[in-house]
């Protein structure tokens, strides 16, 4: 059996896309310190701000700060045009959480498809940060696996890009 790839959070550098079998990673070079970054990505807002997908569209929840955290997305399914579920949550749960260097979450028990999401930081010298976005189904079996990848390359690469302008813009802040 092949060893799988990108284990470790400094023990692989990627290209600007990797598509494995069950897998795709996005990298983008982001002009930002690892913890600017990744403050807006272990908070339910930047999870909501920063979609390129049109799916998430609000939250209920605090920011993580360690593995077993939740938050609640509200959901739009609509947005993709692949399945009429219409309005609906999903509790995010972390499953990875390396401050500044590591996030990944699944949707808890009430959704019993394996999949994950997550991001590295890899900090470079110049004050930019390789930020690189995932996406895995390879635990996914049967006829579900026909319906992945969900959400497609396009709108992780997209995801990066807003990422970007939201650092440079500052996460939104909740209604009061």
């Amino acid at each position: 059996m092949a060893e799988e790839p990108c284990q470790g959070v400094k023990e692989c550098h990627v290209p600007d896309t990797v598509f494995l079998p069950h897998r795709i990673e996005v990298s983008r070079p982001i002009p930002a310190s690892p913890s600017v970054i990744f403050a807006i990505l272990r908070s339910p807002a930047g999870h909501v701000a920063i979609d390129a997908s049109g799916m998430l569209q609000d939250f209920t929840g605090k920011p993580a700060e360690k593995v077993g955290d939740t938050f609640v997305i509200h959901m739009d399914r609509e947005s993709l045009n692949d399945v009429p579920l219409g309005t609906y949550d999903v509790t995010v749960r972390i499953i990875l959480f390396e401050r500044d260097a590591e996030i990944a979450w699944d949707l808890g028990p009430d959704v019993p498809v394996p999949h994950y999401y997550g991001y590295r930081l890899d900090a470079g010298d110049d004050g930019v940060t390789t930020v690189t976005s995932y996406y895995d189904w390879s635990k996914v079996s049967g006829d579900r696996k026909e319906r992945f990848p969900v959400v497609p390359e396009s709108a992780l690469r997209a995801t990066l890009g807003i990422l970007e302008r939201t650092v440079r813009e500052g996460l939104p802040r909740p209604a009061s």
